[in-house]
């Protein structure tokens, strides 16, 4: 069975963290030898697990903790999810902002005929980026609850990360910013730490994840008032955790072919040798200095399904072979077959809801299967084939 790395959770604040942590299904406490405490925990939707933490305000704090996490936990990716001040008055509060690429604003040099900008950026990962924009598209990260008139918008942008915290439109820094870094989208104060302590460890993915609080504009008393604050982060927080999941599970995907070396640069087949053996003490081994063709040890694997209610009851079979053989425990067992009724029930009603309902069961079951490969992958072919239905 492969190993499923974690994904890290970064918050600045308290009600951020407790935003995060209401999607961990029993969380357990972890402590680091320095003192610093991580919860870690799987996501209730699926089977990623996330370890948590609180880093307090600040860039160099955020750093730091990050670095730590990723020592501490090899994860696949690390999301900073809180909120932020909005720069651009069509960003509405609640509204989410995912950084397509962070700036460090503070950075400037000092001349006679003024200050001038040598900013630091961070740019997402493409992998991060396109899941994230096939989650504002699909809208599969929403709450079901979400009424239609409070869907928040999600927005993809430049963040700035500084030191400081903005709330004016007419100071020197809110003046820098609109000269130096005007595309910007939001502000904040830990983006950049997080950012470089991922570049720095064999460009680990990050992505900040911000919902909109305030606009920076001298209202934020104001907006803290009428309890922005945790509306704007519940709505980062609930992107992020889907995020979360998609990028566990398309990691995964990616380094279980990396690691069964499924690519090769060898001369097109002209033939196959086959190693077909029985009894299970029998070991079966070939040497050559060059072989050409495929070579099967086992049984020859199954042509992909091109229909998906054929598709489906592959999986569905494969699934219970594995129960039996031990790779799928009981609990998943169960909880992946209620989410194959439903995906069948959907499949049947064959309407726009239906369909969206088909896509968001079946990757529910890609949560629970995704520390086994074969069921991982087959899911996959499955995912595609319902998303492409029309």
């Amino acid at each position: 069975m492969a190993r499923t790395r974690p994904i890290v959770i970064l918050t600045a604040l308290d009600l951020e963290y407790q935003a995060v942590r209401e999607h961990l299904v029993n969380p357990r406490l972890r402590r680091h030898p320095q003192g610093t405490r991580f919860e870690v925990g799987r996501l209730a939707a699926g089977r990623c697990q996330v370890a948590l933490t609180l880093v307090g305000v600040g860039n160099q704090s955020a750093a730091v903790l990050a670095e730590r996490a990723i020592a501490e936990f090899d994860p696949a990716a690390l999301l900073f999810v809180g909120v932020a001040g909005a720069l651009h008055r069509h960003i509405a509060l609640g509204d989410v902002v995912v950084a397509s690429q962070v700036y460090a604003f503070h950075g400037a040099t000092n001349e006679d005929d003024g200050d001038w900008g040598r900013p630091r950026t961070w740019p997402m990962s493409h992998r991060a980026e396109q899941i994230a924009h096939h989650l504002k598209r699909t809208r599969s990260w929403v709450p079901q609850q979400a009424g239609p008139e409070a869907l928040p918008q999600v927005h993809f942008g430049p963040i700035a990360a500084g030191e400081v915290v903005l709330n004016s439109t007419v100071s020197a820094l809110a003046r820098w910013l609109h000269v130096h870094y005007n595309d910007a989208l939001a502000v904040e104060m830990e983006a950049a730490g997080a950012a470089q302590a991922g570049q720095l460890n064999s460009s680990l993915p990050v992505v900040v994840v911000r919902g909109i609080s305030d606009h920076a504009d001298g209202t934020k008393e104001s907006t803290d008032r009428q309890q922005w604050q945790p509306r704007a982060v519940a709505n980062a927080a609930s992107f992020a955790i889907a995020l979360a999941e998609e990028l566990s599970a398309d990691l995964g995907r990616a380094e279980a072919v990396t690691s069964t070396g499924r690519t090769s640069a060898m001369p097109k087949p002209t033939h196959n040798i086959r190693n077909v053996v029985s009894g299970s003490n029998t070991w079966v081994g070939a040497q050559a200095g060059v072989v050409h063709g495929d070579v099967t040890v086992g049984a020859p694997t199954e042509r992909t399904p091109v229909d998906l209610p054929t598709a489906l009851a592959g999986f569905r079979a494969q699934l219970a072979t594995a129960h039996t053989a031990g790779a799928v425990d009981a609990a998943t067992f169960a909880a992946a077959e209620a989410e194959l009724t439903a995906a069948d029930e959907a499949l049947r009603a064959n309407s726009p809801e239906s369909r969206r309902t088909l896509v968001v069961s079946l990757k529910k079951v890609r949560g629970l299967v995704i520390d086994v490969v074969d069921l991982a992958a087959r899911i996959a072919v499955v995912i595609t084939l319902a998303q492409g239905l029309s």
